[in-house]
């Protein structure tokens, strides 16, 4: 039986938007089998939507009426640079000071609910497919009337020469034209929230679409680190040397150079979030270590 994070009387919440923000809860029966796809190897950590309980789920100071997990985190070996929050509000749940590290740039992403952002005093109302760029040191607040589940992606800005900060800006999916990828007639598409060109932005959060049938055709093997959520439907993705069959609210974090491909096979459309890091030098020393 699933648990919603939420009192009853939480106002005019559908059963599509509660169905949406509902986790398991408490713990599979003593007679249950332990096999599943959780995994983590030397390229690669799955953490299936399964893994999203209440014993896994944890909590930030300055936050009311919120739990989170942590899906992707810093880890020596793995990815390196940033941190994947999915955040299940409550009913009145938020913050007034979300971000603790003044250097940290965001991303959040509305999966489903509704979520009122106050960004540098300016208030944005979104819904589902809403996103918001949080720049390094921005003042922002996070309030939600009837519950929500948000995706939070968070990342040290790196400084260029002659490059200054991005701006934050808000938008929605929907606003976000769909780049078909070459060859592929659309069937392979990308909504790009940020220019490509722009040299400001260290990090991208994007969709990713394909249609029942559709490949990502090559193994990729390249620098960028990612996170992957899926948002719709089910693959079996290449994962380093593994074929993982993945669904809606499956996570799985590369390390650089992990090797990736990926096979939708339906019956409907393979939709998902995709985090990379671009646009900079690599870091001639560890990550965090000396220069």
């Amino acid at each position: 039986m699933a648990r919603a994070h939420w009192t009853a009387g939480a106002g005019c919440a559908t059963r599509a938007a509660m169905t949406i923000r509902s986790f398991p809860g408490g713990l599979p029966p003593q007679t249950a089998l332990l096999s599943g796809r959780a995994a983590l190897t030397a390229s690669y950590c799955l953490v299936p939507r399964a893994s999203l309980s209440d014993i896994t789920a944890s909590a930030l100071p300055g936050w009311r009426g919120m739990r989170m997990w942590v899906l992707a985190r810093p880890m020596t070996g793995l990815a390196e640079t940033f941190s994947h929050y999915l955040l299940d509000l409550a009913a009145g749940g938020g913050s007034d000071a979300p971000e603790a590290d003044g250097e940290a740039e965001g991303v959040l992403y509305v999966d489903g609910g509704d979520l009122a952002l106050t960004v540098e005093g300016a208030r944005h109302d979104l819904a589902a497919g809403g996103y918001a760029f949080l720049a390094p040191g921005a003042g922002w607040t996070v309030r939600s009337a009837g519950g929500a589940r948000v995706h939070w992606y968070r990342k040290r800005w790196t400084p260029a020469p002659g490059v200054a900060p991005p701006a934050s800006f808000v938008t929605t999916e929907a606003a976000a034209a769909p780049v078909s990828m070459p060859d592929t007639d659309g069937r392979w598409a990308t909504r790009r929230f940020a220019d490509p060109a722009d040299l400001a932005h260290d990090m991208h959060v994007n969709v990713v679409r394909l249609d029942p049938g559709a490949t990502i055709p090559l193994e990729e093997t390249h620098v960028m680190e990612h996170s992957i959520h899926v948002l719709e439907g089910k693959a079996v993705y290449r994962l380093g040397s593994d074929w993982v069959e993945m669904e809606r609210g499956d996570t799985a974090v590369l390390r650089a150079f992990c090797p990736q491909a990926c096979y939708a096979g339906g019956p409907g459309p393979f939709r998902y979030l995709l985090y990379k890091d671009v646009n900079r030098h690599v870091p001639l020393a560890p990550m965090g270590g000396p220069r």
